[in-house]
């Protein structure tokens, strides 16, 4: 089974898991500025990551619709944000806002906790961040969730760990396995 990984990265988060990726699942990894659709139609599987901003994954829209013109047989999909993984409720919008109902039923999708790196965002990012952060400082009776929220995205900050991308690495060795049988 060959595998392409490939990814859309602003602050090195989403880089950073898809290369564990690739390596342990043996993968081809390639930016994704660089793939076209011949290129994804000479692999099997196309895991494709993206860092979430705006509540929105980071080039999806794109790679679904050349996934859907090449000849690959399966994606699976990655986001990486600065939510802690047990944000539950909160990744559940976003993949609500990322991928239609049959979409979340046939491609496997997959949160990793990255983090926030002020230092490499653009200057429209940086700016919008730090107006969410002035807001919500100002915001009275705040909920856990927001609270939370409201001190994370003062800073810089990483929580990104080899540990998270094991479920999707999990995943994807599995399907080898099946495949070999």
């Amino acid at each position: 089974m060959k595998i392409l990984v490939t990814y859309k990265s602003k602050t090195e988060f989403t880089k950073r898991y898809a290369e564990i990726i690739a390596k342990e699942v043996d993968g081809y990894l390639m930016d994704f500025n660089e793939v076209t659709i011949e290129r994804m139609s000479e692999f099997d599987v196309v895991v494709y990551g993206g860092g979430i901003y705006a509540g929105m994954v980071n080039g999806l829209k794109k790679a679904k619709e050349m996934f859907e013109e090449s000849s690959a047989k399966k994606m699976i999909v990655f986001a990486t944000g600065g939510a802690p993984n047990a944000a539950v409720n909160e990744t559940d919008d976003i993949w609500a806002h990322n991928l239609s109902v049959e979409e979340s039923e046939s491609i496997p999708h997959f949160y990793m906790q990255g983090g926030i790196c002020y230092e490499k965002m653009s200057f429209v990012n940086r700016t919008f961040m730090k107006m969410m952060s002035k807001a919500l400082s100002k915001k009275k009776n705040k909920d856990s969730a927001e609270e939370g929220f409201s001190q994370a995205i003062t800073s810089s900050y990483d929580i990104s760990s080899e540990e998270y991308a094991q479920p999707l690495i999990r995943y994807l060795l599995e399907g080898q396995r099946r495949k070999e049988k």
